[in-house]
């Protein structure tokens, strides 16, 4: 059952994923990745939310295999995140190489605190 909720998350975390790239990547005209970046921060912010909901009492293990684990791990990408960083260092933009690295761990964190604030404040 819980390898079932982990897909059934996926199977929507994947395929926003690479719409929301597109759509954010398509209205800006940089190298710079904005529609990776945009996906991890959103997964992290999701996934502070539901570990701080979990953290309160107000999310179950399945919601979490749901959500966290198959949503947010489809809809996050580490592997691309690091493939575009280094891509932008080997064509020579090292600024927005080191822009994503900074702002990808900054925004992300940043993001997943404010997630779990929130579900404190809520269910807190």
């Amino acid at each position: 059952m819980n390898w079932l909720l982990v897909i059934l998350g996926a199977m929507v975390g994947a395929p926003l994923r690479y719409l929301t790239d597109r759509a954010v990547q398509a209205k800006h005209d940089t190298a710079f990745p904005w529609g990776t970046f945009a996906v991890n921060v959103g997964g992290c912010a999701v996934l502070g939310l539901v570990a701080g909901a979990a953290a309160e009492g107000a999310a179950s293990a399945h919601l979490q295999l749901l959500l966290g684990t198959g949503f947010c791990g489809a809809l996050t990408t580490y592997s691309t995140f690091s493939y575009e960083t280094l891509r932008l260092a080997e064509n020579r933009a090292r600024f927005y190489a080191a822009a994503n690295v900074v702002g990808s761990i900054t925004a992300g964190l940043g993001a997943a605190s404010l997630g779990f604030a929130l579900a404190e404040a809520f269910w807190g």
